[in-house]
């Protein structure tokens, strides 16, 4: 209860990890018991992450949900490592949330036309599109490893530990994800990583 997310992930092998693959063993024959002492077991981490990211306490309590409907679907074809469920949980957790990250900004719309052109504010939001657009296709360029440890880290405000946790990786493994996915971002985008730089502080 009183622990920190991401705190001692590095630690070793997650003690319960073994017993993690016992009980999907009994979840993969419909055992509700052992499915609800996983629930008790990984439920408060996953829920913080998601309230983390989406900001939103209902949102991330729908998340959560999904997440462990997952794992009752997936029972024991699921590959346990080291740190049992946890990479696995907050993995799936967050990119549940960033699919309602994405969702939502693909959906914001305005009721309401401005009555009155302003050319200079459309030509700033023009530019700034296309920022947005080049940073866009920079981003989509890294490999999957390097955009998602960015997007987790910059984005969604996850600490190192707790990206490392997402991503089932050591904290130095992170920082090097995090070192060359802005290396070749900033080779993309030489001549935008100010006006970016600018943006994001």
């Amino acid at each position: 209860m009183g622990t920190t997310p991401g705190a001692n992930v590095r630690a070793g092998p997650w003690p319960d990890a073994p017993e993690d693959r016992v009980l999907l063993a009994r979840v993969a024959r419909q055992d509700d018991q052992a499915f609800r002492i996983l629930v008790d077991r990984h439920l408060g981490a996953i829920v913080a992450l998601a309230r983390r990211m989406l900001k939103d306490e209902a949102e991330a309590d729908d998340v959560a949900q999904e997440a462990l409907l997952r794992l009752w679907r997936a029972g024991e074809t699921l590959d346990v490592g080291p740190h049992g469920l946890r990479p696995w949980l907050r993995r799936v957790t967050s990119n549940l949330c960033l699919d309602r990250i994405r969702a939502t900004r693909r959906t914001v719309v305005t009721d309401e036309v401005p009555e009155v052109a302003e050319p200079p504010t459309q030509a700033q939001g023009l530019e700034d599109q296309d920022l947005a657009r080049r940073v866009g296709e920079a981003m989509n360029a890294l490999p999957e490893r390097q955009r998602r440890a960015l997007t987790l880290f910059h984005h969604e405000g996850l600490s190192q530990a707790e990206v490392g946790e997402v991503l089932g990786v050591s904290d130095e493994a992170v920082e090097s994800l995090l070192s060359r996915a802005r290396r070749a971002l900033r080779a993309s985008l030489e001549k935008d990583w100010k006006a970016l730089l600018q943006s994001e502080g």
